[in-house]
């Protein structure tokens, strides 16, 4: 017993603020209870450069004092800081082409002649990170439907972190940004500016922006035609995993399509594999 409480006060990181194996496993079980981000013990070291900013920021001095305040009464708030620092937003316009070209084609096919014929259409992008995927899919979209304003067409772009939705909904990138947006697409929707680069009117009015915890209860009632979720579930353990695609599932309209990151899997009986990384929920 003595051995165990000797090791749990040993450094797990050395640097500025002692950081033990406790002082991880605490911070790692918060981050899981509120988003189902599974931290692995090698990602230590991130933790402690990602918060020990935070530490300095609120003058505290130990990890067990910051321990404290997270699970405080006004703990609240800096749980919400803890998340937007551990959470990695990597993302691009028109990451994994081909999502977009199947993404293309089932509007061509499907969405757009129900749209014009009067019927509803909905995708979301389920991890929009910075704006860079939703923006995407609505530049997909009026490739193939240009009158998508016009019509019961509508995108819905959640993120858990509200610092990152806030960024996304200002659209502003720089040119290195917008260059793998196609060309033919780049001269529709992208408005050049001195200082930054952004995205046209026709774009944006597609795009509903919300701060949304996949791990919580979702509000929306509705189904969707296609659902991006891409490099998210990568975070989460198997069981929670699972859980999120059995969830996606219900959340697709019949037939409509999960989009998924390269390395990620939705192996379950509803979801049939539809292409690279997609996924076909079956029914009529």
């Amino acid at each position: 017993m003595t051995a165990l409480r000797k090791a749990s006060v040993e450094p797990l990181v050395e640097g500025e603020f002692a950081f033990t194996a406790d002082d991880f496993r605490e911070i790692a079980d918060i981050l899981y209870a509120d988003s189902g981000i599974h931290l692995a013990d090698a990602k230590a070291t991130l933790v402690y450069s990602r918060l020990a900013k935070r530490l300095r920021r609120l003058g505290l001095p130990s990890f067990a004092a910051y321990r404290a305040l997270l699970q405080g009464p006004d703990g609240e708030g800096e749980r919400a800081n803890l998340l937007s620092a551990l959470t990695t937003n990597v993302t691009r316009f028109f990451r994994e082409p081909h999502h977009f070209d199947i993404l293309r084609r089932q509007v061509r096919d499907v969405l757009a002649p129900r749209a014009r014929a009067g019927g509803r259409v909905r995708l979301w992008s389920a991890g929009c990170s910075l704006g860079h995927e939703p923006y995407s899919m609505a530049m997909a979209l009026l490739a193939e439907l240009p009158e998508a304003g016009d019509l019961d067409v509508r995108i819905l772009a959640t993120d858990i972190d509200p610092v990152v939705v806030d960024r996304a909904r200002l659209a502003q990138y720089s040119p290195e940004d917008i260059e793998p947006v196609p060309a033919d697409l780049a001269a529709r929707c992208v408005i050049r500016r001195e200082s930054s680069v952004g995205v046209s009117d026709a774009v944006r009015k597609l795009i509903s922006f919300g701060v949304l915890n996949l791990h919580a209860p979702w509000p929306m009632k509705g189904s969707f035609d296609a659902i991006f979720c891409r490099n998210v579930a990568i975070y989460f353990d198997e069981e929670t995993q699972q859980r999120l695609w059995g969830r996606f599932a219900e959340r697709l309209a019949p037939q409509g399509k999960l989009y998924i990151g390269h390395s990620e899997r939705a192996d379950i009986p509803a979801l049939t594999p539809d292409g690279l990384t997609v996924y076909r929920r079956g029914g009529s």
